[in-house]
């Protein structure tokens, strides 16, 4: 599948707002921290915009194709600049250098791999029809 843009977006939307929604309600119960809510809300919106850079530069491809590698080079890079906002300059809900590097790791990594693992397996046998439509849902 070649995903269109609004096929991204939905399917970041529906993917974050069930699985990554259960991780974070662990993570935010464990550690009794909000945090982690406005962690899970800043890679939805800041995921929306690179997703536009990122259907432009799958736009530069020969086949379109946007392989899994390319998802974790992609996934490293976003969580790289979140912490980087949230340690240096804060973001609103989320005060400069208030989130541990540990914490934020494991929370963002735990939400990408569970993600990741359910788009590229369950998803797509769930879902046959978002497979033929650029990652459509609705």
């Amino acid at each position: 599948m070649t995903p269109t843009l609004f096929g991204r977006w939905q399917t970041r939307i529906f993917v974050l707002g069930t699985i990554g929604v259960i991780v974070t309600a662990v993570f935010a119960a464990s550690y009794a921290a909000d945090t982690f809510w406005y962690v899970l809300g800043y890679v939805l919106l800041f995921g929306l915009g690179w997703d536009v850079l990122y259907i432009a530069i799958q736009q530069l491809k020969w086949d379109r194709d946007w392989p899994p590698y390319l998802q974790w080079l992609a996934a490293a890079w976003e969580g790289f600049f979140l912490y980087y906002l949230i340690d240096n300059m804060g973001l609103p809900g989320i005060d400069e250098g208030t989130v541990p590097q540990d914490r934020f790791i494991y929370h963002y990594g735990t939400v990408f791999i569970t993600t990741f693992i359910w788009v590229q397996g369950p998803m797509r046998a769930l879902f046959p029809s978002w497979r033929y439509h650029g990652g459509r849902i609705v």
